[in-house]
């Protein structure tokens, strides 16, 4: 593989774009604030980038991982611009349905290919490169993109033309609110029952009600530790982009409305930066 460019240095992209500093034979990375490459080069191998455009002339892959469907349209829309024909743009942002689409598309018509590959993990996963990629865009691009994803990615998935990934990663947080409030209401009803939480996880964590959620934050919802990387702030915006689709679709996501009411809560009193077992905080 030739030159890598990696936009976008923040709690899940500063590792992620680490796993690639052998990958290529250049990498250059660019974040909005360059302080942040800085540190990242301090670090990593690779080549720190002033300008989108400096970070992306002549290469074969960027890799996108920015805040939110704004910063996408910015900062992809500044790549198209300098990009050779036959690159790859792998974007591994939240965002909508619409926002992936619309990249596709302009990316198609500049010659160029074009992923929506949301991942799930957290801060943890992309750290220790066992990320869940969910993929959306056309087949030959997807497969040409499989190696790179794979540096920070245990499981890569192609789920469907474009957007598919977007709509997967939505189903994922669904999913994720869900269990995280069960597990709040689980442990909070232990703790008021007298029960040593520490006994009640190894022993119903081994059967039905087991889950990556219980196995990894648990312990740590009891204690009130909630410091482990994936915001309230930052699973606010991926259930409101769900919700926004819900209607699109016409149906009815309860669960999730009520979740969100329940992170607006924690946002409310200060809770922005708490990670997202923090559901248990506003009950005790």
């Amino acid at each position: 593989m030739s030159i890598c460019a990696f936009l976008g240095l923040g709690v899940m992209g500063y590792p992620m774009a680490g796993h690639l500093e052998y990958a290529f034979n250049e990498l250059r990375v660019w974040n909005r604030t360059p302080e942040k490459s800085h540190e990242w080069g301090k670090e990593y191998k690779g080549t720190v980038s002033s300008t989108i455009q400096k970070a992306v002339a002549g290469a074969d892959f960027v890799i996108m991982c920015v805040g939110n469907d704004d910063d996408v349209f910015s900062v992809f829309d500044e790549v198209i611009l300098h990009l050779k024909p036959g690159s790859i743009i792998i974007d591994h942002t939240t965002t909508s349905e619409n926002c992936a689409k619309y990249c596709y598309n302009k990316a198609l018509k500049n010659s160029c290919g074009f992923i929506d590959a949301p991942v799930s993990g957290g801060e943890s996963g992309a750290i220790k490169g066992t990320l869940t990629a969910m993929c959306g865009g056309d087949e030959v691009i997807f497969h040409r993109s499989i190696d790179v994803i794979s540096n920070y990615s245990k499981s890569v998935k192609l789920m469907g033309g474009a957007g598919t990934g977007q709509l997967t990663k939505m189903v994922n947080q669904i999913c994720i609110a869900g269990i995280l409030q069960g597990l709040a209401e689980g442990i909070y009803f232990a703790q008021k029952a007298g029960l040593d939480i520490e006994k009640v996880i190894n022993a119903i964590g081994k059967g039905a009600a087991q889950s990556w959620q219980m196995d990894n934050r648990a312990l740590t919802m009891s204690k009130g530790e909630y410091d482990f990387g994936f915001a309230v702030d930052h699973m606010r915006k991926d259930l409101g982009i769900v919700l926004n689709t819900s209607k699109k679709l016409d149906i009815n996501l309860s669960v999730v409305e009520m979740v969100d009411e329940y992170y607006a809560e924690i946002q409310n009193s200060g809770g922005n930066r708490l990670d997202t077992s923090s559901l248990l905080k506003r009950l005790i």
